[in-house]
Formats: structure tokens, sequence, C-alpha cells
């Protein structure tokens, strides 16, 4: 029986997870193996959200042991999650109490970069995670009409300190709760980049795994100076597959590059439209530019999302996606960028998980 364990532990082991994008033994996922007769009992502790991800996952097993001869075992999966802090830029001390900070960027405007962030972190809140997000695009802050929340303030305890509001488990911050909507904010870069650090810092986030930022579109001084003065763990870069926003997403890869923030991936967005009258697909905008772009920088491509007239929707009536309707296909797709972005950062390793106390989340 030592050597069947062996050799079952060897089996799952080369398991490559589909998240992480590595083995579960490069990942020392295998928390927990039992062998009796032909049944397997397992225990996998991963590093990002995992509610609701254990079907899916115990199928992909199945498959994988079925491949390697172990098709007539019987697999009992439970799935642990320990989010741990990533390091930032070396310059910058982390945002306390905060483990990870996740950049949202796009090298223009257009592409539904908010759309993204929004469904990321609300997708990574329903995995079992604790989440914020910061609307950075002092501009045209666009998370208040998303998150539902226009025409609400938030207060403070002390005057000095802002409580974030809440929307779906998400703790916010945006400069369109403390500024009339109707009013364009007329400042000079460096005014952006103060207010944008002083909502940063001066916001009672609490305890968070993960915190999202909504970056402005495009690569110009602002957003190089955010990106230089925001602790950042990982960067999403958003695309559509067309050339045009290929080009501007090369330049966001490359922004980052130069201020040493990590980029976790790119996401593809308005991949494709399904007809909702006849179920025919087009490609709208190309197809196939968000892999290019990703094998040429040497990144993952996190995800693929539709154009689909109902994500429009749902994020104008303050209920995205994600919570909307959390079994379509368009929110599956949501749920697996997400699930890859976190994936990713977690496969960087565990550069400072000593200086958080470590929260295990157990999926139902």
């Amino acid at each position: 029986m030592a050597n069947s364990d062996t050799a079952v532990r060897a089996a799952v082991e080369s398991f490559v997870e589909p998240s992480l994008a590595q083995t579960l033994a490069d990942a020392r996922a295998v928390t927990g193996l039992t062998v009796r007769d032909r049944r397997l009992e397992l225990e996998l502790t991963l590093g990002f959200p995992v509610l609701g991800y254990s079907e899916p996952l115990h199928a992909a097993l199945l498959r994988h042991l079925e491949a390697v001869g172990l098709g007539a075992w019987q697999l009992d999966l439970r799935l642990r999650s320990q989010i741990i802090a990533h390091s930032v830029q070396r310059s910058l001390a982390p945002l306390a109490g905060v483990k990870n900070i996740v950049a949202v960027a796009s090298g223009k405007g257009g592409v539904g970069k908010s759309t993204v962030a929004v469904n990321l972190a609300l997708a990574w809140s329903a995995g079992g995670a604790q989440v914020g997000i910061l609307d950075a695009d002092l501009y045209g802050p666009s998370q208040p009409l998303m998150l539902g929340l226009v025409g609400q303030h938030p207060s403070s305890r002390d005057g000095k300190h802002i409580q974030p509001l809440l929307a779906h488990g998400l703790k916010a911050m945006s400069i369109g709760f403390l500024v009339d909507p109707a009013q364009a904010v007329v400042w000079r870069g460096p005014m952006v980049t103060q207010a944008l650090t002083q909502l940063l810092s001066d916001t009672e986030w609490g305890e968070l795994d993960y915190l999202v930022i909504d970056m402005p579109p495009g690569t110009g001084d602002i957003q190089l100076t955010l990106a230089q003065r925001v602790p950042v763990a990982g960067a999403v870069i958003v695309t559509t597959p067309q050339d045009i926003a290929l080009a501007d997403a090369r330049k966001g890869i490359a922004m980052f590059s130069k201020v040493a923030v990590p980029v976790l991936g790119v996401v593809e967005n308005m991949s494709q439209h399904v007809c909702s009258q006849c179920g025919h697909v087009d490609p709208i905008f190309g197809s196939g530019g968000g892999e290019r772009l990703a094998a040429e920088a040497g990144v993952r491509l996190l995800g693929e999302l539709p154009l689909d007239a109902q994500i429009r929707a749902e994020a104008d009536g303050g209920n995205p996606t994600v919570v909307a309707a959390p079994e379509s296909a368009r929110a599956r797709a949501y749920q697996a960028m997400a699930r890859n972005a976190a994936g990713a950062l977690a496969a960087r390793g565990r550069d400072r998980s000593s200086i958080f106390p470590k929260i295990v989340v157990e999926a139902s």
C-alpha cells in the first residue's frame, strides 16, 4: 500500500492546476492525502479564493486521474484558501492591513476596463476574500454607477480618515463620492496624483486580501506617477482584440515594467459577440489579439470576455454581472478570469507572508 500511496500522490501532484498554471507539487498545494481502498481523500490549499471552485476543479482532477490510469478511483476533494501578501516596489511600503493591491489598467479608454475591474473584485469577494475597490479614474469615475452608489457619500469618524462605502460585499472609494457628479474635475496632473494618494491612504480599508485599483486609461504622466507612488503587487492589462487597442496595451505593459510592477496577465475584453436572437458568434473586434499580446510579453492570457448587452445593462444598473447573474456563462467567464489573475499573483511565491497573519477560508 505504501507504493500505491506513493504512486497516487505522484499522480495527484503532477496535475497542473489551471488558475496557478503550476503543478500541485510545484505549488505545494497538497496538504492532505489519504488512500482507502480505491477512494482518495484529497485536501488542497490554494493561494486564491476558492468558494464555488470545488465542482469544476473536482471534474478536472477526475479527468487527470483517468488519463494517468486511476480512473476507477473515487475522489473526495476539500479546498482551502490561504491568501498571502506579496512584495511591492522596493521604494514603497505596503499599505497597512492590505495584503495585495492589484491595478487594473488599459492603454486606452473604451475597452471596458472599469467593468472588468469591478467584476474582478466581485468575483474575488464571492470566492471568500476580503476585497476593496478604489476608483482611480478621477476625471471619469464610473464605479459609483456600477456599484449602485450614486449620490451616496462616505463618512468620517475622526475628521481625518474616510469610511469606505459598501456594495455587494465590497469596500469602495471613489472621487465620485466626494464631488458633484455633474461637475467636471478640472485638475492638473499633480493635483490628481495627490488626490488619489490621499484617497488610498486616508481611507480606512481595514483588513483586505485584495484592493483593486481601477486605473485611469492611458500611459501618460499621471498613470506613470500613480504606478510609481502606489504599492502594487501586480497589474492586469485590459485590451480588446483590435490592433489599435493592442498597440496601446503594449505601452501599458512597458510602463509597469519600468516601475518594477509585475504584470499578472492580459484580459481580452469584447472577444466575441453572441447574437441574442440566433446565437451566431461574431468576433467584431477581431480574434486572437489578447493571446498574441500575452505571448509576446511573456505573460498569461487571463481570460477572454464576451461582448454582451446584458453586461452593459447590469453594470449601468448597479448590479455587475458577477452578482446579477452568477450562474450565467458571461459571469463564469469573469469568475475564471478572476481565479487566473489571483492564481498568477499566488504563483509569484511567498514574498512577505510573515508580515501578515494567515487567513484561511474553507470552501463550502
